[in-house]
């Protein structure tokens, strides 16, 4: 069976985009996590996102911009499967990535029952919130950033019932991140 991971950053005060929409505060440069988030991008697997992250991600990684700033990144996003859970999109166009536009959670189960590599979903936190919720998400890889926001969106917007968690790793970084992770206590 596939594990499905999430790997999102979320500020001080829970929220893992601003009210704008915006991400861009939890991308400092840092060379420590830099080197962490460029080794765990090396892990291969199938990229999963919403139609919001998969612009975002579109946008830059296929660019030189990208390659220059962090190329074993760039790489691997560019060369990994995608999928893209959309509704409204009509195509994509990013390389190795294949539009689904209905059927969510019957979607994951069928992935996760299948044969290949391990999943992870950046950003995206409608999708998060919804595969939360029918407990398809085996882990949790949260940056919590030293910013508070005010006010944003939560990567659970919409999840009905409390999902217990348990802690298997935690790294602090120098620049005040700090990389929690959980998978769903038994």
């Amino acid at each position: 069976m596939r594990k499905l991971s999430v790997f999102n950053s979320v500020s001080s005060d829970g929220y893992f985009t601003d009210a704008n929409g915006d991400m861009s505060w939890a991308h400092k440069s840092d060379p420590e996590f830099n080197a962490f988030t460029s080794e765990n991008a090396k892990g291969g697997g199938t990229l999963l996102f919403g139609r919001k992250t998969y612009e975002m991600m579109a946008s830059f990684w296929p660019t030189p911009a990208a390659m220059e700033q962090m190329p074993d990144v760039a790489k691997g996003m560019n060369s990994l499967e995608k999928i893209v859970f959309s509704r409204t999109l009509q195509e994509v166009t990013w390389n190795n990535t294949r539009l689904v536009k209905s059927g969510l959670v019957d979607e994951v189960k069928k992935l996760k029952n299948s044969n290949g590599d391990d999943m992870v979903i950046m950003g995206s936190g409608t999708i998060v919130s919804q595969l939360s919720q029918h407990r398809l998400i085996d882990e949790y890889q949260i940056v919590l950033n030293p910013i508070i926001l005010g006010r944003g969106r939560t990567l659970f917007e919409g999840l009905t019932e409390r999902i217990s968690l348990k802690r298997t790793n935690s790294r602090t970084f120098q620049n005040g991140n700090v990389f929690l992770c959980y998978e769903l206590a038994k």
